[in-house]
């Protein structure tokens, strides 16, 4: 029981809590009701949004396992009490559960790509890739690793636009009501994508002042 509240605890299942919070508001209130309204067929199924979502819960939990992997050092100055890496969870499991919700998240993006739109595997892999390299170098640069996750996380509304219109639709006979339902959804997801990424990079910011003991010591060049 201890290891699985661990485990919880290094995925921060608040935060993925939110992301789907987030999406499933986006997806029913602002995508469903568009394309309701204008009588149309939602390609983005309730199945395929479902596996859309824990997609993105998958990669954005893989994200705070590698982060915490190589935040070790970092961590027993800043916050010793909350670690979860090798106090409770040995490094090398650390990996292998990073690598395995990483894979899971990245072969469901697939098969949503499939039934909607290649965009959303090729940027989901450019996440993974990102949070990768976000740990390992861009959090340690000027505002570079706070750009990142700030546009992180405005990818999880802007991936449910992309992901309910196909992308080979101009191949189609034109849909009456289509265009301005995607018009209006585009318009929703910038909105709240813009937003996502202010609050985020001003909470990322609010952490770098919490943690200059440690980023000093180890070179990180924070903007504080």
């Amino acid at each position: 029981m201890k290891l699985l509240f661990a485990f919880f605890r290094l995925i921060r299942w608040r935060n993925l809590f939110f992301i789907a919070l987030s999406q499933s508001l986006f997806y029913y209130d602002i995508i469903v009701s568009s394309f309701n309204d204008n009588h149309l067929l939602l390609h983005l199924t309730q199945p395929l949004f479902f596996l859309l979502m824990f997609a993105s819960i998958f990669i954005a939990a893989a994200g705070y396992i590698i982060n915490d992997y190589f935040d070790i050092n970092i961590d027993q100055v800043n916050k010793p009490e909350k670690m979860v890496i090798e106090k409770i969870i040995k490094r090398r499991w650390a990996m292998v559960l990073h690598w395995v919700i990483t894979t899971v998240g990245l072969i469901i993006s697939l098969y949503v790509s499939f039934k909607t739109s290649y965009i959303v595997i090729i940027v989901n892999v450019l996440c993974t890739l990102l949070l990768w390299f976000y740990s390992t170098t861009f959090k340690k640069k000027l505002l570079a690793g706070n750009i990142i996750i700030s546009l992180l996380t405005a990818w999880t509304i802007m991936v449910l636009y992309f992901a309910t219109g196909n992308t080979f639709h101009f191949l189609s006979p034109p849909v009456p009501g289509l265009s301005k339902a995607m018009n209006h959804i585009f318009k929703f997801a910038v909105l709240y994508a813009g937003f996502a990424f202010i609050i985020s990079l001003i909470r990322e910011v609010v952490k770098d002042i919490e943690d200059m003991e440690g980023d000093a010591k180890y070179n990180c060049k924070t903007m504080p």
